[in-house]
């Protein structure tokens, strides 16, 4: 189900950014896939970007391709970050706040995927609550001010896995050590991320803050998100999806992470993305929002679990 498209029959596309020059945007997991595409399209309109990558090989061979394209001026740059290290992460923001004086948006769109096997990062998380949602929690609290400086916004790609699992947050096994399932993880991370987005809306709003908050999804993109550490089933159900069609471009996947951190006449209460045929692809706007994703009550709670986590108190 989805709204009345905002920007009509044909949806959002890039068409609507008139120039993003003077702009800064920090995009997590942008050497490939969506993330690599919403560069381009911000490049595209005069942005300035800094990828937030974990490989620096993989980030120098994207700006060599990307400085291709668009000249050597591109005011393209990266700083690594591994979003599954807490200190990495807290390592990187030291970068980052001491590098980029402004930002107007940071877009959360690094993510794995249907890890196959239990996964553990170096701070005893499951792997994908780890990455997906942790890692991002805690960035995006350190650059909380530089942001809020700017009246910037914080944009977290979520996905329409969040439907399919447990609708909620398994907090007495946040691990799942009990009853590890690739996809029921992968659903609680996305879930998790969108649940973080709506109760950061609602603190900034109690606070008299300035950032906007917004969530979206890419629909069935053709990434490299379905990784090797997938399970065969997984791995070949999403090669038919590729292969009939039902997966749409990576660019077309960034489409609605770039809408969000640019489009001026959004709803932050909102989920945004491809409205087509269950959701994988078509034109681009509001999404229904599932009552679950912003259960009040899971919401606060999982705040407070994240902070005792990642020992990490917002100031607000």
């Amino acid at each position: 189900m989805t709204k009345s498209n905002l920007f009509g029959k044909g949806g959002w596309t890039p068409s609507r950014i008139e120039n993003a020059n003077g702009k800064t945007f920090l995009i997590t997991g942008a050497n490939t896939g969506a993330g690599f595409e919403a560069t381009r399209i911000l490049l595209s309109k005069g942005a300035k970007v800094v990828m937030l990558n974990r490989s620096p090989s993989k980030s120098h061979d994207a700006i060599a391709t990307l400085k291709q394209e668009f000249g050597n001026d591109a005011n393209v740059s990266y700083i690594r970050l591994d979003l599954s290290s807490l200190n990495a992460v807290r390592q990187s923001a030291k970068e980052i706040l001491a590098q980029v004086p402004t930002i107007n948006a940071l877009i959360c769109n690094a993510a794995i995927a249907q890890i196959s096997t239990q996964e553990l990062t170096e701070d005893g998380f499951e792997s994908q609550l780890g990455v997906n949602h942790y890692g991002h929690f805690l960035l995006c609290g350190l650059l909380f001010d530089r942001i809020n400086e700017s009246k910037g916004r914080i944009v977290v790609v979520a996905s329409e896995g969040h439907k399919m699992g447990l609708r909620t947050m398994q907090f007495n096994d946040m691990n799942w050590d009990k009853n590890y399932n690739p996809n029921k993880v992968y659903s609680q991370s996305k879930l998790a991320q969108m649940m973080f987005a709506y109760e950061l809306q609602d603190k900034v709003k109690a606070h008299n803050k300035h950032v906007k908050v917004f969530v979206c999804h890419p629909g069935a993109s053709n990434t490299t998100l379905i990784r090797e550490s997938a399970n065969w089933v997984t791995r070949i159900s999403w090669s038919f999806m590729v292969k009939i069609g039902l997966a749409q471009s990576a660019e077309k996947g960034a489409y609605p992470e770039v809408m969000c951190a640019t489009e001026d006449n959004l709803k932050q209460r909102a989920y945004y993305g491809p409205t087509g045929l269950m959701n994988f692809g078509g034109p681009v706007g509001e999404c229904k929002l599932e009552d679950f994703a912003v259960d009040k009550k899971v919401l606060t709670k999982l705040w407070a679990v994240s902070e005792k986590a990642t020992d990490f108190t917002w100031s607000f």
